[in-house]
């Protein structure tokens, strides 16, 4: 990915907000991305992706899963654990995300 212009300006590319149904898991996701927008092209500059629920997780704001770049490095919230995580473009973040807030919620309805 070329790396962005640094005059042009950094804009809120999306924001979505989702509230789970109690049936379903509950919780919220949450889609936060800032980014460049340049001869067409989107380069993501800041990401923050979670999951959250105070039923599973009393730490980090409830956040059970989340993945950002804030702090100058590529991290995951588990739990209230973090670590650095390997990033190759934000397009597979978004779907490693995906792929574990879905293996979460069908642990919680197999759970029931």
């Amino acid at each position: 990915m070329a790396t962005p212009n640094k005059t042009k300006p950094e804009v809120l590319l999306e924001r979505r907000r989702h509230e789970l149904k109690p049936k379903s898991g509950g919780g919220i996701l949450s889609y936060e991305v800032w980014g460049v927008v340049e001869n067409g092209k989107t380069h993501v500059t800041r990401y923050n992706l979670a999951y959250i629920n105070l039923a599973l997780c009393a730490v980090d704001h409830g956040r059970v899963l989340g993945y950002d770049n804030a702090h100058g490095y590529h991290h995951r919230h588990h739990m209230g654990q973090v670590e650095p995580v390997e990033h190759t473009s934000f397009e597979a973040t978004v779907e490693k995300f995906q792929e574990e807030v879905m293996a979460l919620l069908n642990a919680h309805k197999e759970s029931k």
